[in-house]
């Protein structure tokens, strides 16, 4: 008899498959995903199909990733350089214009900064190490992920049950924090600032936690950095005032920021130190290219100029606008993404794929990416938007919506 008590603790490849298949299936034949586009305007694609939509899934907020300064930036970084990139592990050779970037986002966002390929690679590498205790004074932490933190920290959860003790957390619950904290030597909470499906994290209530027993913070910060706070701070470093080593910030430079790949921010160099020589996936692929590098520095440039202030304005004055004309329970919160509910995963599709032929493309989002009976049409603002469009929008979707519902 086979023994299957030690797998599937974390996942369950076979049977979410088993649960999704369909629902891809569905999805894919009604052409909103799997979609290979041009750019036709800011904003504005037309997919192998030959249909032209406005984009309202992205999640560059602010719309830098149509700056020209950055586009050029990007050119000048593979000239400055002359070559894309230098074909080894960082931490045994990079460009030198690596290491310019990485003390300029560290001047801008006031912490030891350390990029990553991406996100995904900085949690990837990072979370094995916090749960080892290396960074708790060689006591391993009891490593707890918030139930809706986003997979690329959530799949990294067997890599650190070879450390330590992993548990899940309701979402945002606070007491099942603190009755860890009062019963193990040594907690990591691991969790967004803003969720890439909709809420946010109580900051306050987990500064409280690490003040009174020590709880260790891990947060992804990728929806909110330079979307808001001074200087583009983000959702969770505008609300801490000094980075210590008890926290540590990750988040992505390819979505409001402009650029490409990760960022970790570091409370200590010996953080940073281990993370460069032991990070795992951070340090077996290679670092970033130059064109990533020269975009990188064009949008800190533009960090410190009165735009960034305009456009996270715009982008509020959008988010606004979208809830005085449809009701989500993200509503009155800064972030830019909405979630409207459907229940079933075949109603999110059905919804979906009726405003991508009226040109406007949203994502279906169902489970695995949310809970079962839980599938919604994920909305995003950015501050680009015309607000005609976003009206035209929603006047759409509020009829589809009432259609639906009689229908039914």
């Amino acid at each position: 008899m086979e023994n299957t008590s030690f797998t599937n603790k974390f996942s369950n490849y076979k049977k979410l498959i088993e649960l999704a298949e369909t629902d891809w299936h569905f999805a894919k034949t009604g052409r909103i995903c799997e979609l290979n586009v041009t750019i036709k305007n800011n904003n504005y694609l037309t997919d192998q199909h030959g249909r032209e939509f406005h984009h309202f899934c992205t999640t560059s907020y602010l719309g830098l990733d149509y700056h020209q300064d950055i586009i050029e930036g990007a050119i000048c970084g593979i000239r400055e350089a002359k070559t894309l990139r230098i074909a080894n592990s960082k931490n045994r050779c990079k460009l030198e214009i690596l290491e310019r970037y990485e003390q300029e986002l560290s001047t801008l966002f006031d912490s030891i900064c350390l990029s990553t390929l991406s996100c995904s690679s900085a949690s990837s590498g990072l979370l094995p190490l916090l749960a080892s205790g290396v960074f708790t004074n060689n006591c391993s932490p009891t490593m707890v992920f918030d139930k809706h933190s986003h997979y690329s920290m959530n799949h990294i959860k067997a890599s650190c049950a070879d450390e330590t003790e992993v548990k899940t957390a309701p979402h945002n619950d606070l007491s099942f924090i603190e009755e860890l904290c009062k019963k193990r030597k040594k907690v990591a909470y691991v969790c967004d600032g803003i969720y890439s499906m909709g809420g946010i994290a109580d900051i306050d209530g987990l500064l409280y936690l690490k003040s009174r027993y020590g709880l260790f913070l891990y947060m992804d910060d990728s929806h909110a950095l330079s979307a808001f706070g001074e200087r583009g701070r983000g959702f969770i470093r505008s609300r801490i005032q000094t980075l210590d080593d008890q926290t540590l910030i990750v988040a992505s430079l390819g979505k409001s920021f402009g650029a490409s790949g990760g960022l970790i921010m570091f409370g200590s160099e010996r953080q940073k130190t281990l993370m460069h020589r032991y990070g795992g996936p951070s340090n077996w692929s290679q670092s970033l290219n130059s064109a990533a590098i020269g975009a990188g520095l064009a949008s800190i440039k533009i960090h410190q100029t009165e735009e960034l202030c305009s456009l996270q304005e715009k982008l509020l004055l959008n988010i606004k606008l979208f809830d005085s004309l449809i009701h989500t329970d993200q509503s009155g919160t800064n972030a830019a993404i909405r979630l409207i509910t459907c229940g079933k995963a075949e109603k999110a599709n059905t919804l979906t794929i009726h405003l991508a032929e009226k040109g406007f493309f949203t994502s279906s989002v169902f489970f695995p990416v949310v809970p079962r009976g839980k599938a919604a049409i994920r909305v995003t603002l950015r501050a680009d938007m015309d607000p005609a469009t976003i009206i035209l929008f929603c006047s759409y979707l509020t009829t589809l919506l009432n259609k639906h519902e009689i229908n039914n």
